[in-house]
């Protein structure tokens, strides 16, 4: 049975969807800079602050909880707003917390406000997605939702070491005041760009939540939450990976961080070309693909180049995040921006999952590169969700056909 459609068609020109994808994008980049940027700050950060590695490693953790937190309660909240209006609000949210962040008097204050930050990040990201999906052609959806993303991406690129530099030459704090003002300008794209839609339908807050309560919509989001934690599993450790096994000097790192960016780009490009192609079977592709890269891994440890090539495959795993993004919108009925939400709420539980189970391995002797073999188990794990999913879909079929 092929789904309904959940999306209506926003007449729009293609000039006007691309600068509607354009201005998105930029809320994504804002977003991006702000989730990572505490790695790069860490040594200014913690200078200033007076707090060790581990103490402000809190701050990025309480983001993470914001996003867990803050994805599903915020599209409950704003299920009676039009898209447009949650985006102008979840934005304004992120100008709030990011402004909290830069101006926060110290520890206990940084990690309140980070927790802050954090709740509109999977909100506006969900939102984001539904618009793209709904100013673009059927065919196109996965395309215009990897623009957007792609500004996480570039982020992980450009706004990182923006933000590291940032933090030398002035102050970390005026790394997250120019987060505040990217949304500003976002909100004012988005309000200049992206005209009211009167025939959008409204969303019925039991509805969303009945529609939620749905198998194929919990097992997408768990392949994301598991499936996807080897890619932070290896990413987390890169660097000590690479100092220690590799033998690259510490100040060659970045090469590594730039590697990562620019793997995640392809990925994010190539999973939305993935998704309009195979729809559901990409996940699958992906999660295969992420096998094969966390296997190899360990393996490329052994020189710099092939780390640096192993780093920008691994990267490029997150093709999946606009894969399951797409699926979820074919399964999810009425339910389509808690669905969305969640999403990133998902991949945010694989942020804390992957790390977590590297440094198990780690400490319990198997060396650094055991990231590569723990993720890998996390993609197997994937890969029998992803079977899961399919078989519970052609019996979902079944039953529609003889009911």
């Amino acid at each position: 049975m092929t789904p309904p459609p959940v999306l209506h068609h926003h007449p729009l020109s293609p000039r006007q969807q691309g600068w509607v994808l354009f201005a998105l994008a930029i809320g994504g980049f804002a977003i991006g800079t702000s989730e990572f940027a505490p790695m790069g700050m860490m040594p200014d950060m913690v200078a200033d602050l007076g707090v060790s590695e581990p103490q402000l490693g809190h701050s990025i953790s309480a983001y993470a909880l914001g996003v867990v937190v803050g994805a599903p309660l915020l599209a409950v909240l704003g299920a009676r707003l039009s898209r447009r209006a949650l985006l102008l609000a979840t934005m304004a949210l992120y100008v709030l917390g990011n402004l909290a962040s830069a101006l926060a008097p110290g520890y206990l204050s940084l990690i309140a406000m980070r927790f802050l930050a954090g709740l509109p990040h999977g909100a506006y990201f969900g939102v984001a997605a539904l618009v793209a999906a709904s100013i673009s052609s059927p065919g196109r959806r996965g395309m215009a939702m990897a623009r957007v993303m792609l500004g996480l991406s570039v982020a992980l690129l450009v706004g990182n070491p923006l933000a590291a530099w940032l933090a030398q030459v002035a102050d970390w704090r005026w790394a997250f005041a120019l987060v505040a003002v990217l949304a500003v300008l976002t909100m004012v794209l988005v309000a200049w760009l992206l005209p009211p839609d009167p025939h959008e339908p409204r969303h019925d807050i039991r509805r969303e939540l009945r529609d939620f309560n749905r198998s194929q919509v919990w097992l997408a989001l768990a392949i994301g939450a598991i499936g996807f934690a080897g890619m932070f599993c290896v990413f987390s450790y890169l660097a000590p990976t690479m100092i220690e096994v590799t033998g690259i000097a510490p100040r060659h790192v970045p090469l590594g961080l730039v590697a990562f960016g620019i793997g995640a780009i392809v990925g994010n490009l190539v999973g939305g070309w993935l998704s309009d192609r195979y729809r559901f079977r990409a996940a699958g592709i992906v999660l295969v693909w992420s096998l094969v890269v966390l296997l190899l891994f360990p393996l490329a440890t052994r020189s710099a180049w092939s780390i640096l090539l192993a780093v920008v495959a691994v990267g490029s795993m997150g093709a999946l995040a606009t894969v399951l993004q797409a699926h979820l919108m074919d399964v999810a009925g009425g339910a389509q921006t808690l669905a969305a939400a969640s999403n990133h709420s998902a991949f945010n539980t694989a942020n804390a999952l992957g790390p977590w189970l590297g440094g198990l391995a780690i400490n319990a002797g198997w060396g650094w590169t055991s990231t590569g073999y723990v993720g890998a188990a996390t993609a197997v794990a994937g890969l029998l969700l992803y079977a899961w999913a399919r078989r519970d879909a052609r019996r979902l079929r079944e039953a529609a056909i003889t009911g």
